[in-house]
């Protein structure tokens, strides 16, 4: 049995202030262990790796984008930070739907070699072809909470000066109807402005359910970008401004320690 598995679930977006707004959408997304990638494109007739499919991945939409392999650039900027690692990688991401996707938020669950959980790697990638990551260590409890501060521009109507906290329940066995869980709060000085959140359950990822998992949410298939530009229109229309983007970030990863999650 594949470590891998299907999560269909409900992703919701509420912003709060100044101006309230509410969505919420059914979804399904793919833990992928990055060992397993190339088992998953052989033995999978609707799942794809690189290649047009149903389903896809493509690693080089993640990371740095270049030929190296994706768990080694992981590796790589956790052995930077000192963080234990050489167990499993695996990611919870929205597939490629016919060959076109859009990933707002990719998590990386980073093990140690004895399988424990050693930290979270955020990828964030805006509507502007850019991406950030903020790397935080974690321990292996059943539910962990984790801070940090804003430091990538996101949302066009978002302000830069504002942190994050998570919620997180990562997968924990490869049983189905295992509970994966990710909320996001975001703050400013005054208080709470979103709060966002995946919940989803595990099935086992086969062909036949990776068949219904896109008959049930066709959505998808119009695009993850889409809605996002149509929620947009939206939110635009209740009078909130647009805000300046500056530049990206000079590194790619935030790492963040455990003195800045006590400051945020």
């Amino acid at each position: 049995m594949f470590a891998s598995g299907l999560y269909p679930g409900v992703v919701t977006h509420t912003r709060l202030k100044p101006r309230r707004h509410a969505l919420r959408y059914n979804i399904f997304m793919l833990l992928l262990d990055l060992d397993e990638l190339p088992a998953l494109d052989r033995g999978l007739k609707l799942f794809s790796l690189k290649g047009f499919n149903l389903v896809g991945f493509d690693p080089a939409r993640h990371g740095d984008g270049s030929a190296t392999p994706l768990k080694a650039q992981v590796e790589a900027q956790l052995a930077a930070a000192g963080i234990a690692h050489g167990g499993p990688v695996r990611i919870l991401a929205m597939p490629r739907i016919l060959g076109a996707g859009f990933n707002p938020l990719t998590v990386f669950y980073c093990h140690r070699p004895d399988g424990a959980l050693s930290a979270i790697l955020y990828e964030v990638n805006n509507t502007f072809g850019e991406r950030h990551s903020y790397l935080i260590p974690a321990d292996d409890a059943p539910v962990l909470t984790q801070a940090c501060d804003k430091g990538f521009y996101v949302s066009p109507f978002m302000d830069m000066d504002l942190s994050y906290a998570f919620r997180m329940r990562p997968p924990r066995s490869q049983a189905a109807g295992d509970q994966v869980q990710v909320l996001i709060n975001v703050d400013d000085a005054e208080g709470r402005v979103l709060a966002a959140g995946f919940a989803g359950g595990r099935q086992n990822l086969s062909d036949r359910n990776l068949l219904r998992a896109w008959l049930t949410h066709p959505w998808m298939t119009a695009g993850v970008l889409a809605a996002i530009h149509w929620e947009a229109i939206f939110i635009w229309l209740k009078g909130e401004k647009i805000r300046q983007r500056p530049p990206k970030p000079a590194c790619a990863v935030t790492v963040v320690t455990p003195a800045l999650q006590a400051v945020a």
